[in-house]
């Protein structure tokens, strides 16, 4: 749990030191298109079983239609481990249940308009994406396709003309295995203006 509270400071905060030193960028009109890559904190609770925490990667690349609005395309993979129940009848002692633990993988493909405006170095945006899912539970829960959506938000601060670091939340909404799941996504990366 340390190594992962380390981990963490170190991605989130030392970047923000770094990004403190940089001269003030120049105001320009925004870009056109933006291409963001980085790691990503997913919290979700596929069974009954309690949340599961994990980590990966999150990719977006956005089109700028208006000055403040976009069309986002994001993609997600997220990897960890989660409790699920096996209930069954045994002849001799009745109904029993245990729980054996997974490791997960789930992604998310998503689609929408995001809108921003530029103050100073900063980007601050919100978005509302939909599209679909896809978790793989291992051998005992099975692999199954969902509808996502999602809504949040975050900002870019502009380290050059051409590159920025973004930090983002977002709710997405699933529904895996006949159950709706309520998860909490947040990223943080370089994005890349073109």
């Amino acid at each position: 749990m340390r190594t992962i509270g380390f981990f963490l400071f170190t991605i989130l905060f030392l970047p923000t030191l770094a990004l403190a030193q940089a001269p003030a960028p120049e105001q320009t009109a925004p870009s056109r298109v933006n291409v963001f890559a980085g790691y990503s904190f997913y919290s979700t609770a596929l069974s009954s079983q309690g949340r599961a925490s994990t980590y990966g990667w999150e990719g977006s690349g956005e089109v700028r239609l208006y000055r403040w609005v976009g069309i986002v395309g994001d993609i997600d993979t997220h990897y960890g481990q989660q409790g699920f129940p096996i209930c069954q009848t045994f002849p001799t002692t009745g109904y029993g249940c245990s729980t054996f633990t997974a490791d997960i993988i789930e992604r998310n493909f998503l689609v929408g308009p995001r809108v921003s405006f530029t103050t100073g170095a900063f980007r601050p945006f919100a978005e509302v994406l939909v599209g679909g899912a896809h978790v793989n539970a291992g051998v005992f829960a099975g692999t199954d396709n969902s509808w996502a959506a999602a809504i949040g938000g975050g900002a870019d601060y502009t380290i050059t003309r051409r590159f920025g670091w973004r930090l983002q939340a977002d709710y997405v909404r699933t529904q895996f295995f006949g159950n709706t799941q309520n998860n909490v996504r947040a990223s943080t990366g370089l994005v890349v203006r073109f």
